[in-house]
């Protein structure tokens, strides 16, 4: 039986508000698997890193234990890259001071998979691992301005990946990757799929949620909800919006999420720029909280999510429970999380005509935004966290057992 685990999440601290700095799905993810765990009886000590050590109890049974690694918040992957040695040394000397023994270590990212190697040695637990993106999947369709993955980061998820006792990937699209692109074994390859709150997301009445979040009650309401980066292609959505706009006066794109790595500042800069020539008709937010996202799903007409890699797209899948049509890259993860046709549209490439021809399908049928809003709460169902931990703790003590 499990009863106890390590949660390393280097990166960031799954209490960050998603969509703010490198905040984002894996965030998510790493919070909400660590309170069904904690649910479960399971006793989950999630480690990230910070200016100075604490320890903070989320819930009993989940405690956010922050270590002093010398890379605040905010740090670049170099930053931080440097910093994983004194991060693990952190975590095994708050280990042995607590007395602390881990039937399992789990790394989220490349990072804390490095990190977690040198802990599995130290604290002679297994290591499971789960990268939520990966180098060189991202370099395959990356902007051509976005640097490309580091040779340290390369080698680094090479070694991870060979060594780790299971490599966890959210669909079976990921798994094929991490044998493409990684040579995997496939007999240490997992798959498990992230999960939704059903609780939290689900449908609501559109008008209400407009004038909760002060939105002008009519016309189409495009909504794109991510990081202001590259890899998310905001500057997707704004082109192809732009081209909608002609189309549709009344139509406006609201945009959730603030800049995000070494490009962040000037993506979101550029965004607004562009912006200014629509007329008032692009709206910015910031950040918000992740339970406040639901008002913003039900407000909206359609989710446009043109990211240029995703390893599962938790936003499609939470959008969806909402009653939200997606249209999606087809890419990685994306194509497993939307259903094309059912639950919202898949979109080849990234041509701005291409995908405001899809927006403007979804928009201008009501019939068929009708059927893609049923078909969307069906697909979302097909996801929970109970059903994802279900997975994870029969995977651990698979992993455990020898």
């Amino acid at each position: 039986m499990i009863e106890r685990v390590a949660y390393l999440s280097i990166h960031t601290s799954p209490l960050a508000v998603p969509g703010s700095g490198d905040a984002g799905g894996m965030n998510v993810y790493v919070h909400e698997l660590a309170q069904t765990m904690a649910g479960r009886g399971v006793q989950v000590d999630v480690f990230t890193r910070g200016g100075a050590s604490a320890e903070i109890e989320v819930v009993p049974g989940y405690r956010v234990v922050q270590v002093a690694s010398g890379a605040p918040p905010g740090s670049g992957d170099d930053a931080l890259a440097a910093a994983v040695g004194d991060f693990a040394e952190g975590v095994a000397r708050w280990a042995v001071r607590h007395r602390a023994v881990y039937d399992l270590l789990h790394s989220h990212y490349w990072l804390s998979g490095w990190a977690g190697l040198l802990l599995h040695e130290v604290l002679r637990a297994p290591l499971a691992i789960s990268f939520h993106t990966l180098g060189r999947v991202k370099d395959a369709t990356r902007r051509a301005d976005q640097a490309p993955a580091g040779l340290l980061r390369l080698a680094a998820e090479t070694e991870v990946i060979a060594r780790a006792g299971c490599v966890i990937a959210s669909t079976p699209t990921e798994a094929a990757q991490l044998i493409e692109h990684y040579a995997a074994n496939p007999e240490r390859l997992c798959v498990s799929p992230p999960g939704v709150d059903h609780e939290v997301f689900r449908p609501g009445p559109r008008a209400e949620s407009r004038a909760a979040l002060g939105l002008a009650p009519g016309g189409p309401l495009v909504l794109f909800v991510g990081r202001l980066q590259p890899l998310k292609g905001p500057d997707v959505a704004l082109a192809a919006f732009a081209r909608l706009a002609a189309d549709l006066p009344e139509a406006r794109l609201l945009v959730v999420g603030g800049p995000s790595g070494p490009q962040g500042e000037a993506e979101a800069a550029r965004l607004r720029a562009e912006a200014a020539g629509l007329g008032g008709r692009v709206l910015f937010r910031p950040p918000v909280p992740h339970h406040d996202l639901p008002a913003y799903y039900r407000a909206a007409d359609v989710l446009v999510v043109p990211s240029r890699s995703e390893s599962f797209g938790l936003v499609a899948a939470e959008a969806q429970a909402c009653g939200l049509p997606v249209v999606a890259a087809a890419v990685g993860g994306l194509a497993h999380a939307v259903a094309d046709g059912v639950s919202g549209i898949l979109v080849e490439g990234w041509d701005s005509g291409d995908w405001a021809a899809a927006l403007r399908r979804v928009i201008s049928d009501p019939a068929l935004a009708s059927r893609l809003s049923a078909g969307a709460r069906e697909q979302a169902e097909r996801f929970s966290w109970p059903a994802t931990a279900d997975r994870l703790l029969e995977l651990y003590s698979g992993l455990v057992a020898p």
